[in-house]
C-alpha cells in the first residue's frame, strides 16, 4: 500500500482489538518515528502495552475500548509546535496504515500517564494517537465541497485541485475542516480558521494537500 492508497483507505479507529503489535512491526514504526524526529526537532514517542491512559471516564465518555498502544506527541513550546505535531503526526499516522495498523486523533479524552513517556525541560505534550489492530476499519466522514476550502485567482490547475481533494481526506478535529488554500501560479498558502486543534489540523492537511498535489508542483509561502 503506498501513501496515496494509505489516504483513501485509513479512517478513524476507536475500538481496538487487546493484541499486542507485531515485534517486526514495533521495529518499523519506531525506526519511522526516530527519522520524523530527526528531521522535525520533535520528541514523539511509541507508548506500548499502556492501557491506564484509556480506562477513564473521558475515554469511555469518547468511546474508546481497547486502547493500549498510542503516540505520544511530544515537543519543544513553541508557536510552531502544533502545526509541527499535525503534520509529523499524520505522517506516522499515514505510515501506520501501510503497515496493517489502525489509529485515531486524540485530543482531550484520554488520562496523561507521566511515567509512560519523556517529557523535556521546556516541552509539553499536544495529544496523543491512539494505535492498534481495529475492531473495524473505520468509516468515511462528510466532507466540504472543495469550492469552500480554496482561494484561487484563476481556474486551478489540475494538480491544485487532487491537493485540495486529498486534504478533504485528512482527519480535523470534529470534522471541522476549518482551513483555506490560496493559490497564486504555483505559490500556496494554508490559513487554519477558528477552532479547537485548528493549528494541529493544519499540519495534516498541509501534508495531505503535499501528498495530493506533488511536492514538486508548487511551494508554500
Amino acid at each position: 500500500m503506498d501513501l496515496l492508497q494509505a489516504m483513501k483507505e485509513r479512517h478513524s479507529v476507536r475500538s481496538y482489538d487487546e493484541k499486542s503489535i507485531e515485534a517486526g512491526t514495533v521495529e518499523k514504526l519506531r525506526s519511522f518515528i526516530k527519522e520524523c524526529n530527526k528531521e522535525s526537532g520533535l520528541h514523539m514517542q511509541l507508548v506500548l502495552d499502556e492501557p491506564h491512559a484509556f480506562e477513564g471516564f473521558m475515554a469511555h465518555y469518547g468511546k474508546f475500548s481497547g486502547v493500549r498502544n498510542y503516540i505520544a506527541l511530544i515537543g519543544r513550546k513553541g508557536n510552531d509546535l502544533e502545526e509541527k505535531c499535525g503534520y509529523y503526526g499524520e505522517k506516522v499516522v499515514l505510515y501506520a496504515q501501510t503497515l496493517g495498523l489502525n489509529t485515531c486523533w486524540v485530543g482531550l479524552t484520554y488520562s496523561k500517564v507521566k511515567s509512560a513517556f519523556q517529557i523535556d525541560p521546556g516541552e509539553k505534550l499536544c495529544l496523543v494517537i491512539a494505535i492498534g489492530y481495529g475492531q473495524t476499519q473505520g468509516v468515511s466522514h462528510n466532507s466540504k465541497p472543495r469550492e469552500k476550502v480554496m482561494n484561487t485567482e484563476a481556474a486551478p490547475q489540475d494538480w491544485f485541485l487532487r491537493g485540495v481533494d486529498a486534504a478533504l481526506l485528512a482527519p480535523t478535529a470534529m470534522n471541522q475542516q476549518k482551513f483555506t488554500f490560496t493559490c497564486k501560479g504555483n505559490q500556496i498558502s494554508a490559513k487554519a480558521g477558528l477552532g479547537f486543534y485548528s493549528k494541529t489540523d493544519l499540519g495534516i492537511v498541509k501534508y495531505h494537500f503535499e501528498l495530493g498535489a506533488g511536492r514538486e508542483n508548487f511551494r508554500w509561502v
